[in-house]
This record gives structure tokens, sequence and C-alpha cells, in this order.
């Protein structure tokens, strides 16, 4: 049975409405926590005390220039403090490009080792091999990365430029000039209009609105597009309206230091010899974008580096693949193997000398030289010769296999969303096989999982449901048809609803209760509203409150105007007048908002609407229709549909005279205001009359429920960590189906008690061994629980917000950190603390689902990092605001949400696309195939090399150790770069073992990339045995054939040159065909590139080898003549045919028996892929919408829950009407309406 939830203010533990900020926190602000806690009553504001450091003048440049406010930065060298507004993401300039970028390659040990390589060979002593055999792919190497480096950098160039470039009016020498962003500073004054990005963190100072009102655009922030308003002070707002009045604006802010809080903002305003408080409502903040606002007017506060977008991008980090790491482990392990068999070889060379060498006369070559020296040098001479075990050709050929692997992704169709003309984009070319190996997925909500549009769905009125499709006269319809509108001048006309009787009912006027439903809807709300261009421009606190309003006022309930004190509306085509007497708006504790109105016939009555939990508890013993209602909501919840309950009241007019004197004493009351004004709310919410409720879809994307199974399916865990609150987390987790009811949900104070347990426990039984480990588990079902827990119960049971202030007081106070008492099961020191991350990331990860909520960026990315550290998984995060984006870098794959939202988040991520649906596509099927391309390249490259360098340790046998290379100069220079290049390069780029439509049918395919299993220490070991086996064949076979031999014309062709080019011919043939057999998916291409590969060969050995070329070059051309004189001989064919088929036979033979016997998933599936085909053809011809199914959950509104505070302050000051009311003009026949969320 699930768990209830247990409201916070209930709990001994931190607040589920606040959202902590753990080591965000400034100094200040956890210097008030501790004067509260030593119950020392804070004397100074904290952000005007002595340790406020951050400091603006405004209109004054050179007040941040003064000595006070520089820093060191380099030596002796100061700056000031206070950054510049330009930002710099570029990595080179001119001048640094070139020593930049080889110092970065170079970085790299291959490229390192080939350097080296390619001075000793321009060493002639130990040069076995001519340097360019070495210079040509190493130039080859860096010049790729670097123009790839360089062509990447420039974008980013253009990007800062671009934004660097963008113009902004600052006031400068007593008037408003053009400037460019680059140039403006901390203390300037900036004029701002419609439309503009707001360049810097800016003071609203005054707007054209009169009430000093600005609506502001934060999708590059959080991805929501609805608008949220910002407020200057009154005193800035009537003083500061001309140019010579703010050119004579002369105030001091006095504020915190510059952090990555983008919920908080403290600051104090030293103006006239007066203070006035600051905080985050009068802050305009970089990266959001002016909206419904002519023109407003703010001080710069803090630029650049220092903006709130800017601090929460956290730290860039060098993303590479697992693949990667290992790579490198194994050209490390190369290299130790070739170092071990030079040196066996240089021995052996010594010996040799030793007792045969020096005792040849023929072998004489004048040089007195020690046989240890000549095994020195001959050591040298074999790390030339047997360099290409660490084949530098591998770097190259990996970068283009990733970076066509990217083109596919950037160029697939099915993953390109029309409706915003946005194609998917690989935004790195390094990180495509990893895809193939995610583990866990980390996911925003707002705007990743939902669409944040609301839409009024079903309702309930008098105990009878609306909202499935029926006809005018209540028939129920399989396939209804959208209500139409047309008699309603004011219906929005992409509102949507199938129940054409509720219509019918509405306009006969004949069901009074039904009147009075979208009555309150469209009076009780803080819905504020604007004319513009003879259209109605609504601003709602919430989606939910813009869907409510909006289904009123398609239904004939439209609200038109407000006043400070009255709202008209349209009643069925009647224009009403109502005079608001009083509004008593949500907050987290009440889950409820009322409004007291004077009706046109003089009568009061209170109009309520909230969760049906705090409803029920206060309404009248003869209100009616409780238990039906009570069953739609129940329905209601099982569609995951949030509810709210509408409900009323007449008042008496002495009633309401004597509750509105306690209510105006509780508004002036000094101390503890807010609770005051709660409880007497409380005294008239009573004995309400229940008209019935509404059910609103918070819409998620199209498809996110089926990719969620899908992932889940292939055994990718997802977690959604969001800075919602809790209830609309939950819901949204049942709605995309994380959460089920056979689930256990666990809460913050369920982790808590256990984690604590745990540690207790580990204490008793651990005392005198800490390596000893606990390794229960912490439940008894795995597989059915859930894990729900909130921003402050986070820091809670990690321990961040106390390591802090501990940290903090103990640094003041000079003394040294105490123990924590081992008693209350929190951690004693940093390794007990380690084991509690360690022990909550496994109680983690036992669960199905984990919802982490009100968590700060900050939080997200710890989140992430716990779970790379301990569980040394590879991570995806996915989401689409600047909130997102410490996520994303932390991560070992980003994903941004482009589209519609905001492109902070995509700027920061390694793959953007539209809708989180396209997620299963990019890692069930970019993602596998990528991985299955990298590592059957790889394993095949590895084998390739060793297969053609093991020859020339074989040869070494029969030539005194002497490094004399086996082959050909031109063959071994060749080798890599054209003769077996091309066939692997295109299984790296082509090959999948099942279509894309298979590999979605059977998400189980992705399990091996994920245990890593198609490319480890085994497959590289089989890889070098097998290497080793090919060419001892193609190494002994063709001794074996030329060592007593006879040509047909009498001759011997069995020297040296013959023998090489026989070898070098079978190992050709021998590759080629090898890459044939491992290709799944042929195309002409794979059979031209293979079929390519060996002609090519055969057309450059004849033509090196010929004597026109011989005279041009003698000495780079030595072979002359040796291709046609060999192989006219028919028994050097016989030997490379045996030599070929020899080396393919085994590998055929074990193919087959392991498919046959021990087949794996992918075997399966590719052995029935004709039969899958044929069924997937047939399932999309007869696929039709499935049939909603109910479940038995039982759940309660998220939305009266979720809701904010809306703007029922603002409506009751009169700030939020215009102070001369002008005239409504006819209104168009359209209203557009701009929802508008809460405050950040």
């Amino acid at each position: 049975m699930s768990r209830q939830r247990a409201d916070s203010q209930d709990s001994l533990g931190p607040d589920d409405e606040e959202m902590p900020y753990s080591d965000d926190e400034t100094d200040d602000e956890l210097q008030q926590d501790e004067d509260e806690d030593e119950e020392a009553p804070p004397t100074v504001p904290a952000a005007a005390g002595p340790e406020a450091g951050w400091q603006v003048k405004a209109n004054d440049r050179d007040f941040c220039k003064l000595p006070e406010f520089k820093k060191k930065y380099f030596l002796c060298l100061k700056k000031s403090k206070y950054s510049g507004n330009a930002i710099k993401t570029y990595k080179y300039n001119v001048l640094t490009f070139l020593p930049l970028n080889l110092y970065e390659q170079f970085k790299r040990a291959a490229n390192l080792y080939f350097l080296a390589l390619l001075i000793l060979q321009i060493i002639p002593q130990i040069s076995t091999l001519p340097w360019y055999t070495t210079l040509v792919p190493l130039v080859l190497v860096l010049g790729i990365t670097a123009i790839k480096d360089l062509v990447d950098d420039l974008a980013r160039h253009r990007m800062d430029k671009e934004i660097n470039n963008r113009k902004s009016e600052v006031l400068l020498d007593g008037r408003f000039q053009e400037t460019r962003w680059m140039d403006i500073q901390v203390g300037d004054v900036v004029r701002l209009k419609k439309n503009d990005f707001i360049p810097a963190d800016i003071l609203l100072l005054s707007s054209t609105d009169p009430n000093s009102l600005c609506y502001v655009e934060t999708a590059e922030l959080d991805g929501e597009t609805n608008l949220k308003f910002k407020m200057g002070l009154k005193v800035t707002h009537e003083s500061l309206q001309e140019e010579s009045q703010l050119a004579r604006f002369d105030a001091m802010i006095v504020c915190e230091e510059p952090n990555n809080r983008l919920d908080k903002f403290t600051g104090t305003m030293n103006w006239r010899r007066d203070k006035y408080p600051l905080d985050l409502d009068n802050m305009l903040l970089r990266g959001c974008k002016v909206r419904n606002t002519e023109e407003c007017r703010g001080l710069v506060i803090f630029a650049g580096a220092d903006t709130k977008i800017m601090r929460n991008g956290g730290k860039t980090r060098f993303k590479r693949t697992k693949i990667d790491y290992l790579m490198n482990y194994m050209v490390y392990t190369i290299f130790v193997m070739l170092i071990l068999v030079c040196a066996g070889l240089a021995i052996g060379h010594s010996f040799w000398y030793e007792q045969i060498g020096s005792n040849a006369w023929y072998l004489y070559d004048a040089k007195n030289q020690t046989a240890s020296y000549r095994g020195f040098l001959s050591f040298w001479g074999y790390i030339i010769v047997l360099n290409t075990m660490v084949p530098i050709s591998l770097y190259v050929s990996v970068e283009v296999i990733r970076l066509g692997q990217s083109k596919f992704i950037n160029w697939d169709l099915q993953m390109y969303y029309s409706e915003k003309d946005t194609p998917a984009k690989a935004r790195t070319t390094t990180l495509n096989e990893q895809l193939g190996q995610i583990e866990y997925i980390f996911s925003d909500k707002t705007g990743t999982l939902t669409q944040n549009i609301m839409a009024f769905k079903k309702c309930t009125i008098s105990g009878r449901t609306y909202g499935d499709a029926k006809t005018t006269d209540g028939a129920p319809l399989e396939h209804g048809k959208p209500v139409d509108f047309s008699w309603n001048k004011y219906a929005d006309r992409k509102f949507k609803f199938l129940d054409n009787h509720l219509i019918t009912c509405i306009r006969s006027k004949k069901d009074v209760e039904m009147m009075e439903f979208f009555k309150l809807l469209s009076l009780c709300h803080t819905v504020m509203v604007e004319q513009k261009e003879g259209e109605l421009v609504y601003q709602a606190a919430s989606p939910d409150e813009g869907a409510l309003v909006t289904a009123a006022r398609c239904f004939g309930f439209v609200f038109l105007s407000r006043t400070q004190d009255t709202i008209t509306i349209s009643e069925m085509g009647t224009e009403k007048t109502y005079e608001m007497l009083a509004l008593l708006d949500f907050n987290s504790d009440r889950k409820r908002m009322s409004i007291i109105l004077k009706c046109p016939d003089g009568r009061i009555r209170l109009y309520c609407k909230g969760a049906d939990t705090v409803i029920y508890q206060r309404l009248s013993p003869n209100s009616k229709h409780k238990e039906t209602t009570q069953e739609a909501l129940d329905g209601f919840a099982n569609e995951t549909l949030r509810t709210l309950c509408l409900c009323y009241k007449d008042i008496s007019a002495a009633e309401y005279a004597a509750w509105a004197q306690k209510h105006k004493e509780a508004s002036v009351a000094m101390t503890d205001r807010d609770q005051a004004l709660d409880r007497v709310s409380e005294l008239i919410e009573t004995n309400l009359m229940l008209i019935g409720a509404t059910a609103i879809e918070d819409k998620l994307q199209d498809g996110v429920p089926e990719t969620i199974a899908k992932l889940a399916k292939a055994n990718i865990k997802i977690w959604v960590l969001t800075g919602d609150k809790k209830e609309t987390a939950v819901n949204i987790g049942y709605s995309c189906e994380l959460l089920t009811d056979g689930m256990k949900i666990h809460y913050g104070e369920d982790v808590n008690g256990k984690l604590s347990d745990r540690m207790t426990r580990r204490r008793n039984e651990l005392r005198r061994d800490r390596n000893k480990k606990v390794t229960e588990p912490f439940f008894t079902e795995p597989g059915k629980n859930a894990l729900i827990i909130t921003g402050g119960w986070l820091n809670e049971i990690l321990c961040e917000k106390k390591k802090k202030r501990r940290r903090l007081r103990l640094r003041r106070l000079g003394k040294r950190q105490p123990p924590s008492n081992p008693q209350d099961g929190q951690p004693m020191d940093d390794w007990e603390k380690e084991l509690r991350q360690r022990d909550f990331v496994d109680m983690a990860c036992e669960c199905s689902a984990v919802i982490c909520c009100r968590v700060t960026p900050k939080q997200k990315a710890n989140v992430v990092s716990l779970v790379k550290r301990y569980k040394k998984a590879v991570t995806l995060s996915i989401g689409d605001g600047a909130n997102d984006v410490n996520m994303i870098k932390t991560a070992d794959i980003g994903v941004g949400i482009s589209g519609q939202e905001g492109m902070q988040a995509v700027m920061s991520s390694d793959y953007a696309f539209a809708q989180f649906r396209y997620l299963q596509r990019l890692l069930l099927v970019h993602g596998r195939w990528s991985y299955i391309r990298m590592c059957k390249f790889l394993r095949y490259f590895f084998y390739k090399n060793f297969a053609f360098t093991l020859v020339h340790f074989w040869f070494s046998f029969f030539n005194g150790y002497s490094a004399q290379t086996a082959y050909e100069d031109w063959f071994i220079t060749l080798y890599n770069v054209l003769y077996s290049s091309l066939p692997v390069l295109l299984v790296g780029l082509l090959d999948q073992d099942v279509n894309d439509k298979l590999s979605l049918r059977f998400p189980k395919l992705y399990l091996p990339g994920q245990k890593g299993s198609l490319f480890n220490y085994k497959n590289f070991f089989i890889s070098l045995f097998h290497g080793i086996f090919t060419s001892l064949i193609i190494f002994f076979i063709p001794y074996g054939a030329f060592l007593q031999t006879m040509g047909q014309d009498g001759e011997a062709p069995s020297d040296y040159q013959s023998f090489a080019v026989v070898t070098a011919s079978s190992l050709i043939i021998t590759v080629n065909l090898q890459i044939s057999l491992d290709t799944s998916y042929w195309t002409f291409v794979n059979c031209f590139a293979v079929l390519g590969s060996i002609a090519i060969y055969f057309g450059v050995m004849f033509d090196i080898q010929s004597a026109g070329i011989h005279v041009l070059f003698p000495s780079a051309f030595t072979f002359t003549g040796v291709a046609s004189n060999a192989l006219r001989q028919p028994y050097l064919w016989l030997t490379i045919i045996l030599t070929v088929g020899i080396s393919l036979l085994p590998v055929i033979c074990i193919q087959f028996l392991s498919k046959t016997i021990w087949p794996s998933v992918g075997d399966k599936v590719q052995k029935n892929k004709k039969k899958y085909e044929l069924e997937e053809e047939e399932e999309e011809k007869r696929r039709k919408p499935p049939a909603f199914q109910r479940g038995g959950r039982s759940r309660r509104s998220a939305y009266a829950f979720s809701h904010s505070r809306g703007y029922a302050d603002l409506i009751a000051s009169g700030r939020s009407i215009r102070q001369k009311p002008r005239a409504r003009p006819e209104l168009r026949e359209s209203i557009r309406e701009v929802p508008q969320a809460e405050n950040i």
C-alpha cells in the first residue's frame, strides 16, 4: 500500500516546500541561521551587514575600480573583482591556436609516442624504416584533429561575438546611448524595450507601466515560456522617469556577493538618507526577455561571469567515453608488450652476434661494435619496426567513425520535430558509442517530460460528470467530435472539448448549479488582464489558473476586467460587475483560495476552490453530492488529472462586517501577519456548499510513458530531478507511468530513518573492522519501491547544510570540529559521511523510480555525481532550462530539449532534440548501433595490426634478430592507410545487427552495452591471440613453401623479396575476408570496399615494383619486377590460397558453433529477422490508439498543493490597476491568453 503524504509542517524534518541551497548559501545567510540557533536576535539586515562586500554606486563606473575592490589574479597583478559583461567560451585565438592545440594533442600518449618514434627514425644508426612511414600518418592525424578543433572553436567565437555585440541603451554623459553588451559595466543605468533580452542582472528602477511592473519570459533560465512579473520600488518608479532624473540617480546598493541562487536576492538601497529593502522581485536576470512592457529602466548589479545564469552554468568538463579510457589502457598494455618483445629480441641479437654473427666472415660490416651495443641498437630498431602494434591510424579512424555517426543522428528524419522545424543535433562527435551504455537517466520535469500546457479535460457538477464524448442529448459516442464554440465570439479557438451535452445544458440556462460552477471559475482567481490592440491578454499566476479561466471563457463566462475593488465578467453575453470585498489567496498551507463578492443584486457570496482534502473538511452537513463527487474525483485521479473542488457560501451583511473587522486587524499585525491572516480566513471558510470539481490535464509530451516503459525494459533507470513541488512531481510520475499502483513509496523521513538505523548498526558491528561491508538490501521486495525526496531532506540525508554551518561556526570561533553524538545516527567523520552517501545511492538504486523535488541546480548535479562516483555507471541528464545546465554538464552525456523553450540547456548539451520521446531512438537505435560498430571496429583493428606486425617477430628468428623487416617499406606505409582501412571504416559507420524497428521492439538488445561485454580486456586478448595465430600461419606456410622450391621454368623464386610479396598478399586477402565474416549488414559499398581494397593492393604493388618507377627513384623503390616475377608461379598462388584458407577456417567454425549452440539475444533476433520484420509491417497496418485503462489508484489534486501564491497582494494594493482607466474598446473575437507561472 502506498504511503500517504505527510504535510511538511507536521514533520520534524525539513520543510518540503522550501528550496534549499546547501553549500550555495552565502555566509551572511548562514550567520543569520547561527544567530537564530544561539537565540540572539539579528540586529542588522543580512545584506547591510559589514560582511556584505558587494557594493554598487549608480552612474559611477570609477567606483568599481577603487583599490579596495581589487583582487590578485597572477603574482602581484591585481584587477577589479567586478566582472565585465563580455563572455568568453572559446578556447583559442590566432596566436594560441597552433601551440595550444599541438600541446593538447601531444597530451595524448599515442601522439607523443609517434613523435618520439619519428625522432628515432631520423637517427641513421637505429633507423630500420624511412622517416616518412611515420611522418605521413602523424601529420594526417594531427591535421584532421586540428581542423575539427578549429571548426568547433570558430563556432564558439561566432556565438560569443554575436552575444557580446548585442546592443542595449546605456545612460552615458546624461543621455541614453546605444552600447554593445560587452561594454556594459556594473553601476550603469540601462534602458530596455519590449522583446529585448536582459544583458546583465539588473535592479528594476522604473517602467512605462503605471505601477512599475515589468513582465519577463524566463525560458532561458527554467525552460518555461510563462511570464513572470517583476516590480520596481515605488520610490524609484515615481522619481526616475526622465533621463535627467536617471542621470542624477546616485544610490548606493549593498547586497549579497554573486551566487547561483535563482530564487533569492537580498540587498539594500541607500538613497536620500533612507534605506530600502531589495529582493528578487526587484531584479531582472540576465537571459530573460522583456515582454508586454513597452520600456523599463534598471541598474546593473552583476555583469558577465557574476550573473546568476552564468554562475549556474557549472564547470565545463571534458567528457570521454568508457571505450576511450579502455582504449588508452589497451594502448599502454600494447606499449608494455612492445617494450618486452623488443627487449627479448635485442637480447636474442646480442647472443646471436656473440655466437654466430661475429664468427661469420661474410657478415663483417667493418664496425667494431660490441654485442651488447649491437643489441642496444637492435632494441631501438625493433621499436621502429614493431611500432604498428600501437596503431596511429586508430585515432584518426575513430574520429572519422564518430563524425559519421553524429551525422546520422543529425539526418534522422524520425527525430525531426516538424511542428517547430527542429532536427536532432549531435553537438559533440566524441560520445556516440557511450549512448549505447547508459544505465541511469536523470530528467527534469517541466518542459522535458511535460509540455507545461494545462488543458481543461473534465468536470463534475452536482454529482454528474462531463467531459467524455457525448451527443447534445447526453448519449455516449465512441468517436466524438470537438464541441462547436462558434456561438461564442470570445471562445479560444485552440480549446477542445468533446462533451456536447454540457454545452446544451449551459446554453439552456436551466441548471442553476452549472451556472454557478462556471461563474465561480470566471470570478475566483488572481488572473490579471490587459487590453492589447483590442484583445484581452491574461496574465495568470500558474498555467492551471489560466486553463480554468480559459475554460470558463469558452463556456460563456468571460473574465473581462478588474479594478482594485471590482471584477467584470460576461455571463452568457450579459456583462456584470461584482464588487470584490476580500481576496484570500493560495499558499502551500491553505491549499485553497477564496473570494468574497457583493453581487449585482446585493447578496454577499464567498466562492472557494481548493484541494478536496481541505474542502471536504469545511463543507456544510447540508451540502449535497459529496459521495458522487468523491467517486468522480477518484476517477479523475486514476486518469492522473489535476483536480480541484469548487464550493460557495452565502454570507449575511452582519457576519461579513464582523469578520472584516478581524481581517483588518490581522492585516496590520506587526508579527506573524501571514499566520494571523490564515487564522482569520479559517473563520469565514466554513459550512461551504459543494458545487463540483474540475479536472485539468498537465499535458505530457507525446510518447513519454511509452518511452519510459521501453527504456525500463532496456534496464535503464530513470530519475526525475525537478524544482517543482512534491505533489506536482508525484502527479507527473503517475502520468508518465514512472510510478505505478503496486509501488510502495518512501519519503524523506523514511529514508533518513533507514540510513540512520544502518549507520548505528554498522557502528555496533564494525567497531574493529572498518573494511567489513554491510551488504543486506534496504527493501525486502526489490523492484516494487519508489523513493520521493525533497531538496530539504536531501541535504539532511547527505549532511550538506549542517556541514557548512558547522564549518562556518568553527572557522569564526577558531575551534576544532567536535565529533557527532554516536547515538544520533549522523556521520561522525568524513569516512562515515561517505558511507552514508553510498548507502543513500544503494537505497535509491534498489528502487524502481526515484523522484527528487524542490531541488536546486547544484543538488541536481550532486545527485548525478553521487551515482557516477559510487555506482561507476554511465549517466545521462536531460533538461531544457538553465537550471538543468549543471546537471547536463556533470553527467557523462548531456541532452538538451530544444524548441519553444530556452536554448541555455541546448548550448551546454552534447545532444539536442525537441521531444523526450526521441530519447529512446537516440539510445536504443543510434546509441546501440554506435556501440556495436565501435566495438567491432576496435576488435578487428587490433587484430589486423597484430596479424600484420607479428610477422616481423617470427621473421626475426631467421634473420639473426637484426630488425630486418618482413615486408617492403611502401607496404608498411600504406597498409593501414590504403590497403585495409576502408572495409573496417565502413563497418564502423554502417554495420547493424538488426534494423531500427527491431532494435526498438527488443530493448533487451541494449544490455550488452551496459555490461560492456562487446569490448573489454577479454575481447582485446582474444584479438591478440587471433592476430598471433594469423601471423603464424601467414609467415610459416609461405616459409615452408619457399624452403625448397623450384618453379615450372626451372627458376627458384625463394628469395627474400618474393617471400615478402607472397606474405603481404596473403595478409591483405586474409584481413579483408576476415572483416567480411564480421560484417552483419551488407551494402554495395561494403562489397566494393572489400574487393576494391584487394584490387588496390595488387594495382599499387605492380606499379611501385615496376622498372619505370625504379628508374625515377632508385633508392626508394627497390623491389623491381618482384611482383610480376613471383605471382606468375601457380604454386605461389596455391600457397596464398592455402594460407588464407587455414587462417579463416577456424574462425568460420567458431562462429558457426557459437551461433548454433550458444546464441545471444542478438543472434536469435537475427535468425528470425525476416519473420519479425513481416510481423512489424502487419502490426503497423492494424495499429490503433490504445484505449485508456483505469487504475485502482485514489490520489488527490496536485494543483492546489503545488499552486504558489498568486497576485492577491498586487490586486489588493491597487498597483496592478492602471491609474487612469480608459474606456474598454470593442473586443476582438479572439482573446489571447498568456499564462503565467510562479515567480522565481
